[in-house]
């Protein structure tokens, strides 16, 4: 098990400086494949695999896979964290996990392994209970990952997502709270803590206040399947034990702001840890952009929660 820096919650909102190292690439346009650490001790770059995980409907799909970014250095076993990604779009595939290619290699840039997740969604095959097993099956896929490259730690890990890849994450993280026909319990990789960016964490909220997307991906509104909301909706499955930061634009007209503040009061009436973190002048798609003023303070964030002691993290 790796040894974390110790780092609290409420330093976490204050801000967190870390220094910024430059991120490499292969200059291909397709993933390279990476050794694992039993084959080289040492990698001279950030090194891509792409990754294909089981369905649960067996299907021959060419979305259920994630890309796997190694970072440079040496490749000891269970030296190296482990961050996953899951990318936003609405549900809908408009929108891929190529979008998070350069916020993975930053991270990576930093020392992190990250586990960038592709899913099916609305219009390619996906939607409900779809794409939420396909999370489900990319998560627990984890634990072959660590066999393949001994150098993860998968122990006590991070899960961060963008807008609807943000509900996906912080519900990842409570998928053991799940009752056991519930889509997407007993899960066999548990994320221990998650950082949400732009996330409708309150999907019942959102829906009945005009984000008819969400009603789209669950099939029917709050009052239609309720059940459905119950198993997936952040707000609905909270585990105090996971700690979760809520980053969130002021000007985000696409997810309001007042989704993650309704989670993180949620969260700590229900005596929980949570932290809201608002990046002013900042909309939906900026949060993740690395052209945006808030993008350093994303990557920091993101690298203070994953480096932090799990029970700093979980104290007031």
């Amino acid at each position: 098990m790796r040894r974390r820096r110790r780092l609290s919650v409420l330093g976490l909102v204050a801000g967190v400086v870390v220094s910024a190292a430059a991120c490499t690439s292969d200059g291909t346009p397709e993933p390279a494949a990476a050794p694992a650490a039993s084959a080289a001790a040492t990698l001279d770059d950030v090194t891509v695999t792409r990754i294909e995980y089981p369905t649960v409907d067996d299907a021959d799909s060419e979305q259920n896979w994630a890309d796997l970014y190694l970072p440079a250095g040496p490749q000891q076993t269970d030296t190296i964290p482990l961050v996953v990604l899951i990318h936003g779009g609405s549900w809908q595939s408009q929108l891929g996990a190529d979008l998070f290619d350069p916020l993975a290699r930053d991270l990576a840039a930093r020392g992190m392994a990250v586990y960038n997740v592709e899913y099916r969604r609305v219009g390619s095959g996906g939607g409900w209970p779809t794409t939420f097993h396909d999370i489900a099956s990319a998560l627990d896929h984890v634990v072959e990952v660590d066999q393949q490259y001994p150098q993860l730690t998968t122990d006590d890990e991070l899960v961060v997502g963008h807008s609807a890849g943000a509900q996906l994450a912080v519900w990842g993280g409570t998928r053991h709270k799940l009752d056991d026909d519930e889509v997407g319990s007993s899960p066999r990789f548990r994320p221990t803590r998650v950082v949400s960016l732009a996330g409708p964490l309150d999907m019942r909220y959102a829906a009945t206040h005009g984000d008819d997307r969400i009603v789209t991906v669950l099939g029917g509104t709050p009052s239609e399947v309720p059940e459905r909301y119950t198993e997936v909706d952040p707000i609905q499955n909270i585990d105090s034990d996971t700690p979760v930061v809520a980053m969130h634009g002021t000007i985000d007209t696409v997810v309001a702001p007042t989704n993650s503040r309704r989670y993180v009061d949620e969260v700590e009436r229900q005596g929980g840890s949570a932290s809201l973190v608002l990046l002013q002048g900042i909309d939906h798609g900026g949060i993740v952009s690395s052209d945006s003023s808030s993008y350093d303070r994303v990557i920091d964030v993101i690298a203070a929660t994953s480096q932090a002691e799990l029970d700093e993290l979980v104290a007031e």
